[in-house]
């Protein structure tokens, strides 16, 4: 379903793990409306919402679950308010987390979130892993549809990140990247979706897909 800007509200869910601004000021640039919510009271009226941050799963899922924000995400879903976790926002959608300690996550699509392999340093690689990469998207993904890029790659985007989300169901993979060896870098399941790069931070290509998903979801 095609959906024009102006119609477009977007809940920002603020869970404490910061990401704000970046993210308010690009969906601001492409003008849809945005709101920051902070508890589930708040979590109402939007047409659209937006799972953001950056640091710990664990400490995350734990300030998630303090606020009952988790509650409100569940209903959202069922209700098929479309979704989009960025960066730490997607890895939360899994089933669990190994970050600081085993911790549960949303379980929102099918996966666990694990650390690179060590073993990377030994072939060069640094971890995190910081900077433009390039994406593989799925062809049948809305997500990633319809863009052309003003580089050179019409699919590099920001990433910045040491844990990567390992994705149970192959259907739900709609991009993918490589860094020492391809890992999962965004995923799709009915309403929900998730990018482990920043599309706020993706220049132009960033900007696409954040207006792919207000516009075709």
């Amino acid at each position: 379903m095609k959906t024009h800007l102006r119609t477009v509200k977007v809940g920002i869910i603020d869970y404490g793990a910061g990401n704000l601004r970046s993210v308010v000021s690009a969906l601001r640039y492409l003008g849809a409306n945005t709101i920051i919510v902070s508890d589930p009271e708040q979590m109402c009226g939007c047409s659209h919402y937006v799972l953001p941050g950056v640091g710990s799963f664990k400490l995350s899922m734990q300030s998630i679950r303090q606020k009952s924000i988790d509650l409100a995400i569940y209903q959202k879903v069922s209700d098929g308010i479309p979704i989009l976790g960025i960066c730490l926002g997607m890895q939360l959608l899994a089933d669990s987390g190994d970050e600081d300690g085993h911790s549960k996550g949303l379980g929102l699509i099918p996966g666990t979130v694990n650390r690179f392999k060590d073993d990377l340093i030994n072939h060069g690689y640094k971890i995190p892993h910081i900077g433009f990469n390039h994406v593989s998207p799925s062809v049948s993904s809305k997500l990633f549809g319809g863009f052309v890029s003003s580089g050179n790659n019409p699919h590099d985007f920001y990433f910045i990140h040491s844990y990567h989300f390992n994705c149970l169901d192959e259907s739900h993979i709609i991009g993918t990247t490589s860094y020492g060896y391809h890992f999962t870098s965004a995923v799709e399941h009915g309403c929900v979706l998730g990018t482990q790069f920043h599309p706020e931070k993706s220049q132009s290509n960033g900007l696409a897909v954040l207006k792919n998903f207000l516009t075709q979801y």
